[in-house]
């Protein structure tokens, strides 16, 4: 399996985030992101957040409301929490909050969008700990600079980018797509397909089998 895009789903969180936003200063990066998760129908979206409520957080509400799936914010600690949690309400949404180190908190979690802000100095060490499952998953970078190297994230050779771009928007959008597979943390082996050949004595044909 792999992410399929729905352009349908994709243009209503868009919409329905414009508009969930006219309660805070409107934000072109949250439509994006918002429109982008429910567009790859994530079931789990997962997003780091330290202070301040973001539109980019309101987005990913809806987007997961589109998608019948699953929004969690790590914070950092509980006055975090409770600032993040009252400020959503504002927004008549509430996601679940999940307190602590983000690289601890996501073990255990299948990833289909993972949301980090690169001014923090553990974003790469969260997306290295990260763990997607077999559709693929789209990662991206808030605040981010042009030249992040996306492939030293990924050297451990269990997972792959399938392609990255770097977008002006906001402060800085870089977004990378992992390819789907047998990709987890690095501790996880790919898990190679091979071709096995059978022949049928009775009719003498060949058949071609995946496993």
């Amino acid at each position: 399996m792999k992410l399929v895009w729905s352009p349908e789903t994709a243009a209503k969180a868009f919409t329905d985030t414009v508009k969930s936003c006219e309660l805070f200063e409107g934000s072109s990066a949250a439509e994006l992101i918002s429109a982008m998760a429910a567009g790859w129908n994530a079931k789990l979206i997962v997003e780091t957040w330290s202070h301040g409520v973001t539109t980019t957080s309101i987005g990913l509400s809806v987007a997961s409301i589109h998608t019948s799936g699953r929004h969690v914010c790590i914070a950092p600690d509980e006055d975090s929490k409770s600032t993040y949690t009252a400020a959503m309400e504002k927004a008549g949404l509430s996601p679940e909050v999940i307190v602590g180190e983000p690289e601890e908190a996501i073990k255990g979690m299948i990833i289909d969008f993972l949301v980090v802000d690169c001014l923090k100095s553990n974003s790469g060490r969260i997306i290295k700990a990260a763990k997607f499952g077999h559709r693929g998953a789209v990662v991206v970078c808030m605040n981010a600079a042009a030249d992040l190297q996306w492939r030293s994230l990924f050297d451990d050779g269990s997972r792959r980018i399938v392609r990255s771009v770097f977008l002006p928007v906001g402060k800085g959008l870089d977004i990378a797509h992992v390819g789907a597979g047998e990709f987890g943390s690095g501790s996880d082996k790919i898990k190679k397909s091979r071709w096995i050949r059978r022949f049928d004595k009775q009719s003498g044909e060949e058949f071609v089998i995946r496993k």
